[in-house]
């Protein structure tokens, strides 16, 4: 495949003219001023001769049809299945990121086929899965893609789901949120400090895009990843669940994930379980409704419980659903009004 397929190549979306063919990123936070014939820090979008364009429009570099609950979606069409699609790059660097093969290289690294917005919809159908996801590297830098796949599938008859570290600015998603129909946000940590030095991002604009699809009604979920010494004290835990709490609501679905040693961060243990129930205990006592625990299939921790009646409403073993006591959005025992989107 030639390198520079014009097939990949599409004006992008949110950026502005600067004197001297220089461009402003407006896509993302970091609101990259790029200079002709060099690309923003996503190493995805490329300034030529002062018109920004992106260079993985249909360009997919990992494709899968995987469980929902893989995302992890856990109050979005239980044991449904999701068409998951990827582009190369990423707006930030984190140290501990699972898929760094793909979202840290240049489109150029990566094999790559060519997977247009109506052949997203067909494949997906073909796989039997009920949704699409954008998902594994970072769907941000593939927006004016995700965006067009989006509307071909909607009007396919699938849902969209996003999966993203929630680094985008206001206006593209407000866009997004027209099109898409849940997002899950990976909040790597409740600390700028954390932010500044491990993910290489800002905390406040992932929290304000979470108020905003608060706002917008979009359904979401959060995922933390738990990384021993550097987010997992009894401090933050209460913090982060005080904050969704106020501005999220109790119903919000939080998942706090066990850490594998990864790319940059081998020299650290996996996440002791015991910190991971301590995380919980936390969220739960903070009035958090939906509070799971994720990467330790078995655990009670991964099972839908009522808040009301306390009863098992989705029973979860790792990816696997084994049943749904959900009635219209209900409780099946007591009738109480479960939050999420089930059919």
């Amino acid at each position: 495949m030639a390198a520079g397929d014009a097939r990949f190549i599409v004006e992008a979306a949110y950026y502005e003219k600067l004197p001297n063919r220089k461009i402003k990123c407006v896509l993302c936070p970091r609101e990259c001023v790029i200079d002709d014939r060099e690309r923003g820090y996503c190493g995805v979008r490329e300034n030529r001769g002062g018109v920004y364009y992106t260079l993985v429009h249909s360009r997919v570099c990992s494709v899968n049809a995987d469980p929902i609950e893989k995302k992890p979606f856990f109050h979005f069409l239980p044991g449904a299945a999701a068409f998951s699609i990827a582009t190369a790059g990423c707006n930030v660097n984190c140290k501990m990121c699972q898929n760094w093969e793909i979202s840290q290289v240049r489109p150029e690294q990566a094999q790559s086929l060519y997977l247009p917005p109506a052949q997203v919809a067909a494949a997906a159908r073909r796989n039997r899965c009920r949704a699409v996801a954008y998902t594994y590297s970072e769907p941000v830098v593939f927006y004016e893609y995700m965006l067009d796949a989006a509307k071909a599938c909607r009007a396919a008859g699938l849902r969209n789901v996003v999966v993203t570290g929630g680094y985008i600015r206001q206006e593209p998603l407000r866009e997004l949120c027209r099109h898409v129909d849940a997002i899950k946000v990976d909040l790597k940590a409740f600390s700028q400090k954390f932010y500044r030095e491990v993910v290489g991002g800002e905390l406040k604009p992932v929290l304000d895009a979470l108020v905003t699809m608060r706002k917008l009604g979009m359904w979401s979920e959060i995922v933390y990843l738990v990384i021993p010494t550097l987010n997992d004290s009894d401090a933050e835990f209460r913090a982060l669940a005080k904050w969704i709490r106020a501005n999220l609501g109790g119903d919000a679905p939080l998942h706090f994930s066990r850490f594998h040693p990864e790319y940059l961060l081998k020299n650290l243990p996996p996440t002791p379980l015991a910190t991971l129930e301590r995380a919980k205990a936390a969220a739960d006592a903070e009035g958090l409704h939906y509070v799971y625990l994720g990467n330790v299939p078995g655990h009670p921790g991964e099972k839908t419980y009522c808040p009301k009646c306390r009863r098992v409403l989705v029973d979860r073993e790792g990816f696997l659903v084994k049943s749904v006591n959900i009635d219209k959005g209900l409780c099946r025992y007591c009738r109480q009004p479960i939050a999420g989107v089930w059919s």
